[in-house]
């Protein structure tokens, strides 16, 4: 097993047995995909993906095998939120180059293009789910990219480095501590 996918488990969960797939191919179509054995970029229909799903799942690449979303791995999403019935895609981001300590390792809620999502409530009801741990949780929205989760006088102060007020003081210590090692080396 690889790093990221032990890190997923670590910080989302295993992957939960009563959920599956099924018809949605969200993943297939939504992420950028840059592994040595595969790519694709984001926002294309993967070269495999046919009619019925992938034209080559008994052989599909390791990435593919390995890979879950996040709805396959966190109970308190509920079954409205399968990628392909609710129009968002979240997963764990892992970003090479981050330009602050929030986009080392993060939750990412990607909203499909035409996606209802904010108007009919679901996008909410996702974060409602998402934004109760220390891990970051940004939303795009397909036209930028929003941190959710800490919420803005969190994140600046622990940007900042400047002290926190006493009510916020312990939950600024955590995320500093937690995500130290992705603070940007000046």
């Amino acid at each position: 097993m690889d790093t990221e996918t032990d890190l997923e488990t670590t910080l989302l969960g295993p992957v939960l047995p009563n959920r599956a797939c099924g018809d949605c191919t969200a993943c297939c179509t939504i992420l950028t995909v840059d592994t040595p054995g595969f790519q694709k970029p984001p926002g294309i229909s993967c070269v495999h993906l046919g009619a019925q799903g992938c034209s080559i799942h008994a052989d599909r690449p390791h990435i593919c095998r390995t890979w879950f979303c996040a709805w396959r791995r966190v109970a308190a999403l509920s079954d409205a939120a399968r990628p392909d019935r609710s129009g968002i895609l979240v997963s764990l981001d892992f970003v090479r180059e981050p330009r602050n300590c929030f986009e080392g390792v993060s939750i990412m809620v990607r909203m499909e293009p035409g996606s209802d999502a904010i108007t009919n409530g679901m996008a909410a009801t996702i974060l409602d789910a998402l934004c109760d741990q220390l891990i970051p949780v940004w939303f795009s929205d397909g036209s930028k990219k929003m941190l959710m989760h800490p919420d803005n006088e969190v994140a600046a102060l622990v940007l900042s480095g400047d002290p926190a007020p006493a009510y916020l003081k312990v939950e600024v210590a955590a995320w500093r501590d937690g995500y130290s090692a992705f603070a940007t080396k000046g």
